[in-house]
């Protein structure tokens, strides 16, 4: 069985977090999304709510299993047995970072890390500008399944 993690803090999820969950959810039997727990941010949504959210948007895609960590990440991958880190690439600035990354989870235990290109309609996108971009009242429907928007647009409007 062919696995795989796309991890992240989703804080919310977007359409190109989703577009590389698809993307890998089509070349691995399993993808397993790994919703970051830092206690050290306060975050828009608390992980449950993250979690919840992403099974309700990624449910179609049938191979797709969602739960939170805390720790390194490839001690999540080394105890379920996942042999590659998918990461989705928006700009050249996102690789620096990335490789750095990559070269040190191979080093720590072997597990190899599958740079995915971002949809160019995506590749501005970050859960932060969504968050930024909404507060403002702006029009983000575009940006985040339309499950995601009206949960978003709840909880800001109670802010």
């Amino acid at each position: 069985m062919r696995r795989a993690v796309c991890p992240g803090s989703f804080d919310p999820i977007t359409n190109g977090h989703l577009d590389i969950i698809e993307r890998a959810s089509r070349l691995y039997d399993t993808v397993h999304v790994a919703v970051m727990i830092n206690k050290s941010k306060q975050g828009l949504f608390t992980v449950e709510e993250r979690i919840d959210l992403i099974q309700r948007v990624t449910e179609s895609f049938g191979n797709v299993r969602v739960e939170a960590f805390h720790g390194l990440l490839v001690d999540f991958c080394k105890d379920r047995d996942i042999p590659a880190i998918v990461k989705g690439l928006r700009a050249v600035s996102d690789f620096d970072y990335e490789l750095q990354m990559a070269q040190m989870n191979n080093g720590l235990s072997g597990v190899e890390t599958l740079f995915v290109p971002t949809n160019p309609t995506y590749s501005f996108l970050s859960s932060s500008l969504v968050k930024e971009v909404a507060a403002w009242g702006g029009d983000v429907s575009h940006l985040v399944p339309e499950t995601v928007h009206a949960v978003l647009a709840e909880r800001l409007s109670k802010r």
